[in-house]
């Protein structure tokens, strides 16, 4: 077996919600083994930060709203060819369905899959992915398998990912790009503190999960780099589960 097999030596990745969480993460990860990284999101001071963790040399950073069609237009048209495009970046609103409301909803599925969804397509039609790469999308389990109360709006965003994903996947595969979705559980991140639980109940809530508590970002971040690098060259249309067990139960 090729020892370089996760290697992303000479490949430029982009990543989405870069400035925090699990895209922080990644971008490190992926300039831990080789890659030159182009960090997205809006938080400059953020992205300058993370920026400052990269290993290697060559990376950037770009602030622009994915909402804003022709901005995003416009920055596909500077890019340079890419060999991996991974979208993380995302927002978690909790409403009851009795509740919800339409302007809400449509900006909870504007951020998390809207966006990344045509972001891909311009990247695509401007064919600045290269042949061979690979696109990530960060969906979740919740929606895809199982779901919670109060968040309706959050797990139709991420079913929707894991649906369009895999029609991806089949369109792009005569040019070798591969396309999967990753579905983690509860990650330990800021996000957390946005949750309307109690301390109490989210410790609860960890015992919950057969391998103990809750994800870390790296946990995200190693997954992304083996469905980036040559390892997982005969996998796309995937969902891999990252869940810590949660779902067995």
């Amino acid at each position: 077996m090729d020892n370089n097999l996760f290697s992303l030596e000479g490949k430029t990745i982009l990543v989405t919600g870069a400035s925090s969480g699990i895209g922080k993460s990644i971008a490190i990860a992926c300039s831990n083994f080789g890659a030159k990284v182009l960090l997205l999101g809006r938080n400059v001071d953020r992205l300058q930060l993370s920026m400052s963790l990269l290993k290697g040399v060559g990376h950037s950073f770009y602030s622009i709203d994915l909402n804003d069609g022709e901005a995003v237009i416009n920055f596909c048209k500077d890019l340079p060819k890419l060999d991996g495009v991974v979208h993380s970046a995302g927002i978690v609103e909790s409403q009851l369905f009795s509740f919800l409301k339409e302007d809400s909803f449509r900006n909870i599925l504007d951020i998390n899959l809207i966006a990344p969804v045509m972001l891909s397509k311009h990247l695509i039609k401007q064919k600045k992915v290269n042949k061979g790469s690979s696109i990530v999308f960060i969906s979740s389990i919740s929606g895809p398998a199982v779901t919670y109360i109060g968040n309706s709006s959050y797990s139709a965003s991420k079913s929707a990912i894991c649906g369009i994903a895999k029609t991806m996947a089949l369109e792009l595969a005569p040019k070798k790009i591969r396309v999967n979705t990753i579905l983690p559980a509860m990650i330990e991140t800021e996000l957390i503190g946005s949750i309307d639980s109690s301390s109490e109940d989210i410790e609860l809530d960890k015992k919950n999960y057969p391998l103990g508590g809750y994800g870390r970002p790296e946990d995200v971040a190693s997954t992304v780099i083996f469905l980036l690098s040559p390892a997982s060259r005969w996998m796309t249309g995937t969902d891999i589960k990252l869940d810590g067990g949660l779902t067995l139960r």
